[in-house]
Formats: structure tokens, sequence, C-alpha cells
């Protein structure tokens, strides 16, 4: 079967291309389709499929700047030829789904969140842009938004990453949409054999809306070690802040991420994600999880089972929740933890989404 998944832009390694990793092992042959390429940021597992990008890879300073070129990305799409492939499955984060495919070929797409630069987070982006750019996107908005809108009807069958995720897909784009959980590489995490650790933890892009600084700050006060993995526009602000018992580690392999939320208390998660890996990662290494009560933590987060949440995204609320973990710290089961994240291992998701284009094709055939 021919098969082409149309993925955003791939520049980095984050939790959507960690789905596009699990697709590429269950599509060996699939070619692959994006609007930016940085081959030296993509796993090898991505980068050795045939790998097609569009015009905009080819505009100035695309790698970094792609977001400035989003009003071309629509008209972008639509020049792809995908008339020779049996199956297309796009990966919409930001603009994917709006290829043109056959009136025979399921078009299937793997939703991990609406465009957040057109719909939730719309005020927050134009806030932190330049004058030039929020004069732009204010003329633009209105007409993205109703190609955003007309392009979730060229798709066949949505599939959304959370309940989460789903509800914002029936109020923007008024489709229905079944739910298959992300893939987690279980097997490359070890669980802790009891509670307890050298320190907490947090870890991901270091971008504002994963608001790190609540756990920088909150560590800060309570004067607990604290490890920061990652790198981004955040970090110079981050450390700005951080007092001498918080240490930024920067990009690490998976191979130490895994040794050090091995080592850890608890992580700490005080973003609002569309569903969130990272928490399940660090489920699986048997460590509990301190997370916002908010977005996809609501989905893989269970309340005193596996960690614990917090309501307000303030460093005092999540001062509040690290001293009560530790009151009874102890009671926190890691092979419980463990077995939790199992739930979401990669054999589940391809089963799941195995069935999800079993649909898709009988939809499309009539059936």
């Amino acid at each position: 079967m021919r098969v082409a998944i149309v993925h955003y832009w791939l520049v980095n390694m984050g939790g959507g291309e960690k789905v596009l990793e699990a697709l590429c092992r269950l599509y060996p042959e699939a070619h692959i389709y994006t609007h930016v390429l940085d081959r030296a940021n993509v796993s090898p597992g991505i980068a050795r499929h045939p790998i097609t990008t569009t015009f905009i890879d080819k505009l100035p300073f695309s790698k970094k700047n792609y977001p400035r070129y989003l009003p071309l990305m629509p008209f972008a799409l639509e020049q792809l030829d995908l008339t020779g492939y049996d199956l297309v499955i796009s990966s919409e984060s930001g603009p994917a789904k709006g290829v043109v495919t056959r009136a025979d070929t399921p078009h299937i797409c793997y939703c991990h969140t609406p465009m957040r630069y057109l719909w939730d987070n719309w005020a927050e982006y134009l806030a932190a842009s330049g004058l030039l750019t929020r004069c732009a996107m204010r003329l633009l908005l209105p007409g993205l938004r109703r190609w955003d809108v007309a392009s979730a009807f060229r798709v066949d069958r949505f599939v959304a990453n959370s309940h989460n995720v789903a509800r914002r897909i029936r109020k923007h784009w008024r489709r229905e949409a079944s739910v298959v959980p992300p893939p987690v590489n279980i097997e490359t995490f070890t669980a802790k054999k009891s509670p307890g650790g050298d320190h907490y933890v947090c870890f991901g892009r270091l971008t504002a809306y994963k608001r790190m600084d609540i756990a920088v700050q909150a560590c800060t006060r309570l004067n607990r070690p604290l490890l920061v993995l990652g790198e981004g526009e955040e970090m110079d602000r981050l450390k700005a802040m951080a007092g001498p018992t918080v240490r930024f580690l920067g990009r690490l392999s998976d191979k130490d991420v895994a040794s050090v939320l091995t080592a850890s208390r608890a992580l700490l998660f005080p973003g609002e994600e569309d569903f969130g890996i990272v928490p399940l990662e660090a489920a699986a290494s048997g460590v509990p999880v301190l997370a916002y009560a908010r977005g996809g933590a609501l989905e893989t987060v269970r309340p005193e089972e596996t960690g614990g949440l917090f309501d307000e995204q303030t460093p005092e609320a999540l001062a509040a929740a690290i001293l009560k973990f530790e009151e009874d710290e102890l009671r926190f089961n890691p092979a419980a933890i463990r077995a939790h994240a199992e739930k979401f291992s990669e054999q589940q998701f391809r089963s799941r989404f195995m069935h999800e284009v079993e649909q898709a094709f009988q939809a499309v055939a009539g059936v």
C-alpha cells in the first residue's frame, strides 16, 4: 500500500515527531511531506524515509522563522501532488490537513491540536509578536481561520490524541474525532525500585507556554533541587530567576533523560498541554507527576495514585503541591505508576490506530 504522511514541519524532535516515528515504524515504506526540514534535528528513523518539502523550505531563514510563513502554508499544501497514494495520513498541529487527495483515497488526520496560532492561543502569540507581525496577523487571521475550517472537510476521519483535543476539534471545526493517545516508548525507561530521589525534574522545549518558570520559582523558594532538561528561547530568562538549587542540563539523549528521571523524586509539569507525553515517560520510570490540572494532564495523571494536580498556574500553587506530596511521598508505588504508563504503549497505539484506518477505508468505500 502506498502511504503518504503529511507532517507540519520537521525542525526538532518533540511529542508530535515521536508520533511520526511510530507512524513510520507502522508504515516503513511511507513517503513524508512537510513544509520545512532540518535534517540535523530529526531522528534517523524519520530521516531514512523519502521526505518532500513544500516551497516554504526554500524561503529565507525558513528553518528558524517558519511561523512567519504561516499565511503561505495553505497554498503550499494544495500544491502537493498526492494522487499516487492509497492512504494519506496528516499529522496536524500546524497546517498539514489541507492537502488535496483523490476521492477514493482515505485521508486520516491524527490531530495533536487545532493550530494554536489561529484558535486557543492566538491572543498570546500576538502579544508576544512585534508590531508588524501583529498588524499582519490581524488582517490575515479571518481568512486563515476560514481556510482552516474549510480544509477540515477534506479529511475523511479525525483521530485526536486526547479527549481534550477532540473537544477542540468539535468546537472549531464542527467535526467528531475518535481518540487514540500517542505512544510512549515504554522500553526506553526503567521503573525505579522504591519511592524518593535526589531532585525534582522538569523537561521539554523551553518555550513560554510550557511555564517552566513556575517550576523554577517554586523550587527556588522552597530550596529544593531541580534539574531542568531541554533548550529553547526561555533559557536565559529562566536562568536569571533561578536560585542555586536549580541546574540546567540542556538537551540530553533519551538514555540520559531516562537516567535523570529514574533518580528523580517527581516530575513537575506546570504547563497546559494538549496531551503531553512527558508525564507518561516519567510514569514509565515509576516517578510521580505533579501537574497543572488542565488539558491532557487530566487524562494521564491519576491523583493520589500516579501523582497530584494543582489548580492554579502559579509558583505558590506548585510549591503547595510539592509540600503536600512530600508529606506522603513514600506511599507512591513505582511499579503501580509504571503499570499505568504501559496502557499507553506503542503496541496499544498501533492496534487502535489500525482500527481507525480500517474504518476510514470502509467509509470511503461506502461499506
